[in-house]
Formats: C-alpha cells, structure tokens, sequence
C-alpha cells in the first residue's frame, strides 16, 4: 500500500502514513489522519481500509488513493 492522500467515499481526505502490524495478532493495520477538523490520527484494518461498499447498486472502494502529496499545489 502506498503512502499518500486517500479520499474516504463520503468525500473526507486522509493522508496514510504506513501500515503497521499489530503487536498481538499480527493484524496488518493502516495509520492515517485526517486532513479536516481536528487532524485526528486513525488505525484501522488493512483490509477494511482496502475494502469496496455499496453505494446505489454500485461497488466502488472505501478509500481511493488519489496523489502522493499532502497538499494538491506542492
């Protein structure tokens, strides 16, 4: 998985730092923030974040990777 911005489905931007693996079970995890609000930092399964959902009959994916940089101009 590539680091970059990645645009939630429902539109909110969030830059993925790194995957890491769970200290347990080994569980692949992605570390991401948020790029609104608060910057809030997120862990959240490798494969729920690479998973598609249904929207209007049709499936498209939860989080798009769309550039490599934080900011759109840089």
């Amino acid at each position: 998985m590539k680091q970059g911005v990645y645009q939630h489905y429902k539109g909110a931007e969030y830059w993925v730092e790194r995957v890491v693996k769970h200290s347990e079970t080994e569980e692949k995890l992605v570390i991401y923030q948020a790029l609104y609000g608060e910057f809030g930092w997120w862990a959240r399964p490798l494969t729920m974040f690479k998973e598609t959902v249904v929207i209007n009959q049709e499936s498209i994916p939860r989080f798009e990777w769309i550039r490599a940089e934080r900011d759109a101009g840089s």
